[in-house]
C-alpha cells in the first residue's frame, strides 16, 4: 500500500492533531498519515515509512541530490525529476516481494499541489505497460433532497479535469449516501467513457468494515483483476473471513460505555486508531462500544457530576502539550480510587504516573518536564538523548520497541507472553529515580525495556484494570485480532457494567 499526500510538510509528525488526525507510526519508525492505519487493519500487514509520500519529503529529497551534484549540472524540473522521484518511490515498494502496490493519492483532482502527482502516475502506465496498470477514480454522487435526485455532474467535471491531465479512469467508484441506479451507472458510463460495469456504488454502510463487502457484490475486485490480468482461476476471491467480521459486528450483544479523556475530542481522527482499538475489542467480546468524548479540560469540573462515574472504563490517549493535562491526572486518579478500568496510552501512562505520585507518594507538585519544568519532583523526564535535540519533525523515539513483563502482572496476563514489541511516539520518560518510591505505594511497574533502564507498563494489583503503557499499542489492532490490552479492558468494563446493571436470572436458560 502507497499514499501520495501533496501537502509539502515532510510527513504529518509536525501536524496538529485537532487540524490533521492522528499520526500513525510504523514499525520502522515512520510518522506517516492515518490512512495508513486504515491500510494496516484492513489487509493485515505491517507497513514502512515508504508507505508514505508527501510533497515536501519528495521536494526535499530532490534538493539534496541537486546540492550533492546527482544531476550532474543539468537544470532540475519538475519534469522529469520531481516526477521521477514520485514514480521511484512507487517502484521501490514493488521490489519489497508485492505483486501488486496499491497507490491512493490524496486530494482533489483539480488542487494545483497535487499536478505532479498526477503526472507522475499519467506516466507510470507508459513505464509499466498498459496491462499493469489500473486507475481507480473515487467521485462523489451527492443526493439533492429538494428535487429528491442524485446528481452526476461533480462525476462528469472530475472526469473531464482528470482527463485533461492524461488520465481516463478505467474504473469509477461513485460515493453517495443512497445506492446508484442502473439508469445513473449507465449515464457515468456513457459521459466518462468507462464500462457499464465499471461504475461501481460504494453506498454509505453502517460499518466502515461493511464496504469491502458492498464493493465486492458491486464486482470492483473482480473488474481490477480482470483489468490487470490477474486470472481468478489461479487467484480465487474469498471473503468469506472477512464476511464472518462483519457478521459477528452486525450481532453485538451487549453495550460498554467507554470515555476518552483526550486534549482533541473535538477532532476524533486525531484517535482515531484508538477509537477502531476499542471497536475491535468490543467486536471479540461481542459488545458494542459506546464512546464518550471528554474534554480533559473539563474534567475538574465533571468531578462533581456523574458523567465519570457513568462510565463503564476510561481510555487516555496520546498527546503533546500543557493543555488539559491537569484534567487527565484527575481522570486518572478518578479512576484509580472509583474501580473504573482505565487504559493509559503514553501521555496516559504520564498522567497516571504524576496521579500516583502526588495522591500516594506524597510527592507535592509532582509533574512531568514537558508540563512544568520548575517541579520539585520530575517523576516524568526527558530522555538523556533528547535533551540536545532542537528540531521537531522525526526526532522523537520512534517505532518498535521491545519489553519485557513481569510474570503475573496484568499485562503478561493479556499478552500471554513475557516478551513484546509495541511501536513508540514519545520524548519524555518514567523517571527512574522515584520507580522505587513509587513501587513502595503500589505502582506495579510490570514491563521495562530489556536493558532494564526503561520503565513500558505500569499497572495496579488492587485494582480491576489501572493499566498503562508507554507506547501505542492501538496501531497493532485488526477487527478480528483485538489487542490484548484493549480486549482486557473491554472484559473489564463489561464486568463493571454488568455490576452496575445486572441482569435477571433467565430461568428458562436454567437447568
Amino acid at each position: 500500500m502507497c499514499k501520495l499526500d501533496p501537502y509539502l510538510n515532510v510527513d504529518p509528525g509536525t501536524m496538529n492533531p485537532g487540524e490533521h488526525g492522528e499520526v500513525f507510526v510504523t514499525d520502522d519508525g515512520g510518522e506517516t498519515d492515518l490512512d495508513l492505519g486504515h491500510y494496516e487493519r484492513f489487509i493485515d500487514e505491517s507497513l514502512s515509512k515508504m508507505s508514505n509520500t508527501t510533497t515536501g519529503s519528495v521536494y526535499s529529497n530532490v534538493i539534496a541530490k541537486e546540492r550533492r551534484g546527482d544531476y550532474l549540472g543539468k537544470t532540475v524540473q519538475v519534469i522529469p525529476h520531481i516526477t521521477d522521484e514520485i514514480k521511484e518511490r512507487v517502484r521501490r515498494l514493488g521490489t519489497l516481494g508485492a505483486d501488486v502496490v496499491i497507490v491512493e493519492i490524496g486530494g482533489t483532482v483539480g488542487d494545483i499541489e497535487i499536478v505532479p502527482f498526477i503526472e507522475s502516475i499519467r506516466q507510470f502506465r507508459r513505464d509499466a505497460g498498459r496491462d499493469n496498470v489500473c486507475y481507480v477514480h473515487l467521485t462523489l454522487v451527492p443526493y439533492l433532497a429538494p428535487s429528491s435526485e442524485q446528481k452526476t455532474k461533480p462525476t462528469q467535471h472530475s472526469v473531464t479535469e482528470l482527463r485533461s491531465r492524461g488520465i481516463q479512469p478505467d474504473v469509477i467508484v461513485c460515493r453517495s449516501d443512497k445506492p446508484i441506479s442502473e439508469g445513473l451507472k449507465r449515464k457515468i458510463s456513457l459521459q466518462c467513457d468507462v464500462a457499464i460495469d465499471a461504475v461501481v456504488s460504494a453506498v454509505d454502510a453502517a460499518s466502515i468494515y461493511e464496504i469491502p463487502l458492498v464493493l465486492h457484490e458491486q464486482g470492483l475486485d473482480s473488474y481490477v483483476c480482470r483489468t490487470l490480468g490477474i486470472d481468478e482461476g489461479s487467484h480465487q476471491i474469498d471473503i468469506s473471513e472477512w464476511e464472518s467480521l462483519v457478521a459477528r459486528v452486525e450481532s453485538l450483544a451487549r453495550r460498554v460505555r467507554v470515555g476518552i479523556v483526550g486534549k482533541y475530542v473535538n477532532m476524533p481522527d486525531a484517535y482515531m486508531s484508538v477509537v477502531e482499538a476499542l471497536r475491535h475489542a468490543g467486536f471479540h467480546h461481542g459488545a458494542a462500544v459506546e464512546l464518550d468524548w471528554i474534554d480533559a479540560e473539563l474534567v475538574p469540573d465533571l468531578l462533581r457530576t456523574d458523567r465519570l462515574r457513568g462510565l463503564d472504563a476510561i481510555v487516555i490517549p496520546g498527546g503533546f502539550g500543557e493543555r488539559g493535562i491537569e484534567g487527565m491526572v484527575a481522570a486518572a486518579g478518578y479512576a484509580r480510587d472509583h474501580g473504573i478500568p482505565c487504559l493509559g496510552l503514553c501521555l496516559g501512562l504520564h498522567v497516571m504516573v504524576v496521579s500516583m505520585a502526588r495522591d500516594r507518594a506524597g510527592l507535592e507538585r509532582a509533574n512531568s518536564r514537558e508540563f512544568d519544568s520548575l517541579s520539585p519532583h520530575m517523576v516524568i523526564d526527558l530522555m538523556p538523548d533528547q535533551a540536545e535535540v532542537t528540531e521537531k519533525g522525526g526526532t522523537m523515539r520512534l517505532g518498535s520497541y521491545q519489553a519485557v513483563l513481569l510474570a503475573g502482572s496484568k499485562v503478561a496476563q493479556a499478552y500471554g507472553t513475557l516478551g513484546v514489541t509495541e511501536r513508540h511516539r514519545h520524548r519524555f520518560e518514567f523517571n527512574n529515580r522515584y520507580k522505587a518510591r513509587l513501587e513502595a505505594v503500589g505502582l506495579v511497574c510490570s514491563g521495562m525495556s530489556p536493558d532494564g533502564r526503561l520503565v513500558e507498563f505500569v499497572e495496579l494489583e488492587d485494582h480491576p484494570y489501572w493499566v498503562a503503557t508507554q507506547a501505542h499499542p492501538e496501531f497493532k489492532s485488526r477487527p478480528d485480532r483485538a489487542h490484548p490490552l484493549f480486549r482486557d479492558l473491554v472484559a473489564a468494563a463489561l464486568d463493571r457494567a454488568e455490576g452496575r446493571e445486572p441482569h435477571l436470572l433467565d430461568l428458562d436458560a436454567v437447568t
